[in-house]
């Protein structure tokens, strides 16, 4: 007789207190679930009418369709830092916020559920209803959802399904605690809400439309900035020094979250607004902290903010708009050509030569 590790799967004889492979004890009480409670972000993902549509395919074809489905979703939801709980035919769930926990959760969501909606719609075969809520859940901190085990238990699950299944097809429903979470960097619509069943009260809902451009500067509190003067005049005096030897300068704010970071950078902007340092054109841009190619993202929001570049602008209408933006600003055709040329990965474009987008060290000399 012989016993099997519950933890790597090997045998050992009857008798031995421990697993011989990996030392996990093989007698006694099964250990006790580290649970923890965390504010997460859940998400519901369905296509639509494939129930119907399974029933008359084969098994095998159900499969070969589903496969590529999956990875995309999985893809996309893990690129933004979700955890991918578990598939159920069609179906699957989500958790943003754990095990590890971040500042926008429930932005990294809504994008990501914006994102699996746009490449399902490009594709063209199938179509997705989301539902997404934000609220209090109990984690079970040991829990492999790789191994089918559930890590996330609680009524926002189970809102989150419930909203999943009263979007309308091609939409993307979240709760109002996600809305006020997103609502500075996602457009979204007022929807009818929705009676859920086993809630009391209906359940308020917007519909995710798509991402806001990342642009400009946030009013930032309206008490008065205190013990901060030595570090807005030492902003100020780089800035002069800018302004002064043409030369750029690199500041780096570096602090605990809430002590203030974000309202220096404001008053900062409001004496540049005010007009203390001549006319001055400035653009702020951020870098996401989730998935790849995001390096130069910074800048590129710079790029399409000063070119008036919005998010639902196609490639022909972006192109038109940074030819534009280019030309007001340079007069000599040769330099114009060049910094557009340079400019076009910026904006999300295609390079005009293949090589032209990967001259960095030319086109930030």
């Amino acid at each position: 007789m012989s016993m099997v590790c519950p933890s790597c799967g090997q045998e050992t004889p009857e008798g031995f207190p421990r697993c011989a492979n990996c030392g996990v004890a093989l007698a006694g009480e099964a250990p006790t679930t580290r649970e923890e409670r965390k504010v997460v972000t859940c998400l519901f993902c369905d296509l639509v009418g494939f129930t119907a549509r399974a029933e008359r395919m084969d098994p095998e074809d159900v499969r070969r369709l589903l496969q590529p489905y999956h990875a995309r979703l999985r893809s996309e939801l893990e690129r933004f830092g979700g955890t991918v709980e578990k598939f159920i035919g069609d179906a699957v769930m989500a958790v943003f916020g754990a095990p590890v926990a971040h500042e926008d959760d429930p932005e990294r969501a809504v994008r990501a559920a914006l994102a699996i909606r746009d490449a399902l719609a490009e594709e063209g075969e199938l179509e997705v209803r989301i539902g997404i809520t934000t609220g209090e859940a109990l984690i079970a901190l040991g829990a492999r959802p790789e191994a089918g085990e559930g890590m996330a238990s609680g009524d926002v699950v189970n809102t989150a399904a419930r909203l999943q299944a009263a979007a309308p097809i091609g939409s993307i429903l979240v709760d109002d605690t996600t809305y006020h979470a997103t609502q500075r960097t996602i457009e979204h619509r007022e929807t009818p809400s929705v009676d859920a069943k086993g809630k009391t009260l209906p359940i308020q809902v917007w519909e995710a439309l798509r991402a806001r451009s990342r642009v400009g500067v946030e009013r930032v509190g309206g008490a008065a900035l205190v013990g901060r003067e030595q570090e807005l005049t030492l902003l100020r005096e780089t800035l002069a020094r800018v302004l002064r030897e043409r030369r750029p300068q690199l500041v780096t704010l570096v602090g605990v979250p809430g002590i203030g970071k974000s309202r220096l950078v404001y008053e900062l902007f409001q004496t540049i607004e005010s007009g203390d340092f001549g006319i001055v054109f400035w653009r702020r841009g951020g870098s996401l902290p989730y998935g790849e190619g995001v390096t130069f993202w910074a800048l590129s929001e710079m790029v399409k903010a000063q070119a008036g570049i919005l998010e639902s602008d196609n490639s022909e209408q972006a192109g038109a708009k940074l030819h534009e933006a280019v030309e007001r600003y340079l007069t000599d055709p040769t330099e114009a050509s060049w910094v557009e040329r340079h400019l076009r990965p910026l904006a999300g474009l295609e390079a005009e030569e293949p090589s032209a987008g990967d001259r960095r060290g030319e086109a930030f000399a």
